[in-house]
């Protein structure tokens, strides 16, 4: 039995993120990973704004089994280089963003645009090509809203690309409105959520806890298939 057949879907307020989708951009079904809120302290009182699911392709756990396996979910939570592997590891990830208030396109897209430039010129990476994916970027969101309930949708390719949809309802488009081929970009959306100075622990903490139980069960389960093929390799020395 695959580790992936655990996987549940998570309410995170009134929006429930399902076991699994199949996100546009893809042909790949991906499994959800984790969610959570996105929210601030405000005058004393925690005001939630999005709720955010990650998803990942299947092939992610056995990516990252080898490093991370027989990791407790707190030190999954607390490593940096943990989540960094996710954003940038060999498998495509969607996260979905949902809205709790409303926003504009141009709000999102500016704020993240404005955190994208600074960090890239702080690691002195960001040239030309960084510069045309963002504003291509603030272009997609230029004339949309999203009341609460809507979605942003990302979804990334380990070879770069950038897909980007936008859902009114529960449902996933099934073809993009944009892409944008820029792998910094693509990797520094999931970098702004699950990073260092990610703005959803909550949704940190989830994919800490959910990876660690399939690490431990992927694990557990090529330990099991480990000895069958060496019982089978014996088996066939005793009958040659």
């Amino acid at each position: 039995m695959s580790p992936l057949t655990s996987i549940t879907g998570i309410q995170v307020e009134s929006h429930v993120f399902p076991s699994s989708v199949k996100p546009p951009g893809t042909a790949n079904y991906m499994f959800l990973g984790g969610a959570g809120v996105r929210g601030l302290e405000i005058q004393g009182k925690f005001i939630k704004f999005t709720a955010i699911g990650v998803y990942l392709e299947e092939k992610a756990v056995a990516s990252l089994a080898d490093k991370w396996k027989g990791k407790t979910a707190e030190e999954l939570a607390d490593s940096v280089e943990f989540f960094a592997d996710i954003v940038t590891g060999p498998f495509e990830k969607f996260t979905q963003v949902t809205m709790i208030l409303p926003l504009t396109g141009q709000q999102y897209s500016e704020k993240v645009a404005e955190n994208c430039v600074a960090h890239w010129k702080a690691l002195g990476i960001y040239t030309e090509a960084e510069e045309k994916a963002i504003e291509k970027f603030v272009e997609v969101f230029k004339d949309e809203t999203f009341p609460p309930g809507a979605s942003i949708l990302f979804t990334q390719s380990p070879l770069g690309s950038l897909t980007i949809s936008f859902s009114k309802s529960c449902c996933l488009p099934e073809v993009g409105n944009a892409v944008i081929e820029n792998k910094q970009l693509s990797q520094a959306i999931l970098m702004s959520i699950i990073g260092k100075q990610g703005v959803s622990p909550e949704t940190k903490q989830s994919l800490a806890e959910r990876m660690s139980d399939l690490l431990k069960k992927y694990d557990e389960k090529a330990s099991r298939n480990g000895e069958l093929e060496s019982k089978k390799a014996i088996l066939n020395e005793i009958v040659v």
